[in-house]
C-alpha cells in the first residue's frame, strides 16, 4: 500500500478534462490516490441589463460546482480506473491558491495548459502559470 497523493484541478473545460485523464492514468501507475479539485468562486450579484442587479445565493452556487464535478467525474472515470481511489473536493476560492494548498504534502499536482481564465487570466496570469511558480510539488501542466 502506498501513501502517494496526486491532486488535479478540474474546472470543466476540455483542457482540464485532459488533465483529469492524465492524472487518473499516472494515479493507477504509481497506486496513488486522487484528490481531483474544483474550486467555485461566488460572485455575490449579477448584474443584468439595465444595472439591475440580483443577489446570486453562495450555496446554489456551491451546489452547481458539486454537480458539475459529479459530472465530470461520471464522465472520466471509468473500469479502466476502477483501482483509482477519488477524492472529489469541492471549495471555494481563488483558484491557484486552492490548489497550491491542496498540493502541500502531495507528490504531484496536475493541472491543464488552457481552462475558463479567459482575459483576466492574461491580466493576473493563468493558473498553470501561477501553480508551477508556487507549489511545493512537481507540477505536470497538460497541454490541450
Amino acid at each position: 500500500m502506498t501513501n502517494a497523493r496526486i491532486v488535479v484541478g478540474v474546472d470543466g473545460s476540455d483542457c482540464s478534462r485532459q488533465a483529469l485523464r492524465w492524472a487518473l492514468d499516472e494515479a493507477g501507475r504509481r497506486g496513488a490516490t486522487l484528490d481531483v479539485v474544483h474550486v467555485w468562486t461566488n460572485p455575490m450579484a449579477y448584474t443584468g441589463p439595465y444595472g439591475v442587479s440580483t443577489y446570486v445565493d453562495p450555496g446554489d452556487v456551491a451546489a452547481g460546482a458539486k454537480q458539475l464535478l459529479d459530472e465530470i467525474l461520471a464522465g472520466e472515470v471509468g473500469v479502466a480506473h476502477s483501482s483509482v481511489i477519488v477524492n472529489p473536493v469541492v471549495t471555494e476560492g481563488h483558484a491557484p491558491h486552492v490548489l497550491v494548498e491542496s498540493a502541500q504534502g502531495a507528490d504531484l499536482l496536475v493541472v491543464g495548459s488552457h481552462g475558463r481564465g479567459g482575459f483576466a487570466g492574461l491580466l493576473l496570469g493563468s493558473v498553470s502559470q501561477q501553480c508551477t511558480h508556487h507549489a511545493s510539488c512537481p507540477v505536470v501542466v497538460v497541454r490541450a
